[in-house]
């Protein structure tokens, strides 16, 4: 486990579910408290799985490469985004299997490394499974292969909501420097999130593109700005953003993401087409064929891991690398 966080805590503990089989043996933090914290809380629900000894718990920013030199199979990528293309390049040279959160970059320059460091896992024969979890959630997967069969006819429009309440904030410490309290809000500055359009809405605009058979978007316009987050400790980041995507063939996605309490809260994709109109995350399609997805509703984050396990020990990798390097380049756009 590279990054130990909350989400790097929950991705080993999603990862331990997956396969009972799977053992967690070395843990990398920034900071030594966070480790400490995530070491008690992993080894309390993991028993027998937690397996890391005092010689395989890493800290500060080197944390990661001290992981990557040590004999494990798999590693899981959960720092703040701005290490993230760095980190994934160590990851593939030292011939590792990769779960990687997202985004998985920043700026542009980011999300053509990591273009260039999926192209090199592929060649080596190196899985690397993404944490945009709903494309692993099984309802997602059946209503996207009904839209793809045709159940909408052609996509007209889309709009994606991400409209959410304010997150968390760690008040400044005397004894932390600029740079300690920037990396524990790292949500709140740009160059380690990308604003909460890249970290958050990602998941939102991923889908859009699936539905566009992950081919990007021409060309957008946008507005966005602080409407509330308008302290310093807010950092550099927006509370609200409205963007419009255009593809080549002219379908629009209209995407919408804000951060603000007591605001009205929705977050689901719409889709509309000539033939009906679909709520991806409430599985259902209107119209000429409608569908209501009844199967079986694993948690996809463990389903994600399960991908991964199985593409390991059957030998047939997996590579996301493509479509999360579009949505997180799809992000940065807007």
């Amino acid at each position: 486990l590279i990054g130990c966080g909350g989400r790097g805590s929950g991705a080993a503990l999603n990862a331990m579910r997956a396969d009972k089989n799977a053992k967690l043996v070395a843990m990398a933090d920034a900071f030594g408290d966070r480790l400490e914290q995530s070491r008690k809380g992993l080894s309390n629900q993991l028993q027998d799985q937690f397996a890391v000894d005092q010689d395989h718990m890493f800290v500060g920013f080197d944390a990661y490469k001290q992981v990557l030199a040590s004999d494990v199979d798999v590693v899981l990528l959960c720092t703040p985004p701005h290490f993230r293309p760095a980190q994934l390049r160590a990851a593939v040279e030292a011939g590792k299997h990769i779960f990687c959160e997202k985004p998985v970059a920043v700026d542009p320059t980011g999300v053509r490394s990591v273009l260039e460091t999926c192209e090199m896992a592929e060649k080596r024969g190196l899985n690397v499974v993404s944490g945009l979890c709903w494309r692993y959630d099984y309802g997602v997967r059946a209503t996207m292969d009904r839209i793809k069969d045709g159940a909408l006819g052609d996509i007209v429009a889309i709009q994606e909501n991400y409209l959410t309440g304010a997150l968390w904030h760690r008040g400044r410490q005397e004894s932390w420097s600029e740079m300690e309290y920037q990396m524990r809000n790292w949500l709140y500055f740009t160059w380690l999130s990308g604003d909460h359009i890249v970290e958050q809405h990602i998941h939102s605009l991923d889908k859009a593109l699936w539905l566009m058979n992950d081919e990007p978007p021409a060309k957008c316009f946008g507005l966005g700005g602080r409407q509330v987050r308008t302290e310093d400790k807010w950092g550099h980041i927006y509370d609200h953003f409205a963007v419009c995507y255009e593809w080549a063939n002219g379908v629009k996605t209209f995407a919408y993401t804000r951060q603000m309490s007591g605001c009205a809260n929705d977050v689901d994709d719409y889709v509309l087409g000539t033939k009906g109109r679909a709520q991806i995350l409430r599985n259902k399609i209107e119209g000429e064929n409608p569908y209501q997805y009844e199967g079986p509703k694993p948690s996809m984050y463990d389903v994600e891991h399960q991908f991964l396990f199985k593409a390991i020990r059957d030998g047939k990798p997996i590579n996301n690398g493509k479509y999360m390097s579009y949505s997180t380049l799809m992000a940065i756009m807007g």
